[in-house]
């Protein structure tokens, strides 16, 4: 299959996509940028779990470097790490390859996510106060009205604050820690993704119900129904795309 890298950065220390939408939607940007390294193995991450580069495809250190505009060495060291994290393998004399990924694997990671965020969910249901339910219904309410003009940017902005504020809600910062490193192996831009922007607008409601009513167990249940939701619907899409052959 023809190496296809998928993504461009529109300067040589373009901002990350989600931070560009954030932007857009009046969201606060995160105060420390990522290291350029990390910027380009989130990309190359990206590309990887939503299927743009598949199982063998090579990935040239040189047209990585031309295609985003910077030199080799941030490249080189995002695929070192992205082979320590098993994304991609280094073969003698042949430079770097994409490694399988298999429906396991996808599933493995949303169990993990939807896990750790369910039992954050839990914790902000016995502790959230009016004001913090307020806000979380205006960026709900907001994220709503951009899924129903179709503003998929604005939405997977929105979403992302949501997910935030409620974290942060929950005051547990080694579990908030440890949900923001699974969060790392799963797609951060699912605008694509067929049904992910209504998925988003919908499954919040049930989240929101449930704090609302100060019910830890519906708040940890629905949460962790979202996120696995999203999840099934990656994994339906890359089968529509034909990712997976039978034997997977």
């Amino acid at each position: 299959m023809p190496f296809a890298i998928g993504f461009r950065m529109t300067s040589r220390h373009a901002s990350p996509m989600i931070e560009r939408a954030m932007a857009r939607a009046g969201s606060p940007i995160p105060r420390r940028r990522p290291q350029l390294p990390d910027e380009v193995a989130s990309h190359v991450r990206e590309q990887i779990m939503t299927g743009s580069l598949r199982e063998g495809d090579y990935l040239r250190l040189e047209y990585i470097a031309d295609e985003l505009g910077i030199s080799v060495t941030p490249v080189r060291e995002a695929l070192l790490a992205l082979r320590g994290d098993g994304f991609v393998e280094l073969e003698p004399r042949q430079g770097f390859t994409v490694r399988p990924l298999s429906r396991r694997d996808l599933s493995d990671v949303y169990w993990v996510q939807a896990t750790l965020a369910g039992e954050l969910a839990s914790r902000v249901a016995t502790t959230v106060t009016s004001e913090e339910l307020d806000e979380l219904d205006a960026v709900q309410h907001d994220l709503e009205a951009a899924a129903q003009r179709g503003d998929t940017a604005t939405v997977e902005a929105l979403d992302s604050r949501f997910h935030h504020d409620l974290s942060r809600e929950a005051a547990s910062d080694k579990l908030t820690w440890f949900l923001g490193i699974a969060v790392r192996y799963a797609p951060q831009h699912l605008t694509t993704v067929a049904g992910w922007p209504e998925a988003s607008a919908s499954d919040h409601t049930a989240i929101l119900r449930a704090l609302h009513d100060r019910d830890a167990e519906a708040a940890r249940t629905a949460m962790s129904a979202h996120i696995t939701h999203v999840g099934e619907l990656l994994i339906e899409q890359l089968e529509r795309q034909g990712f997976w052959d039978e034997r997977v």
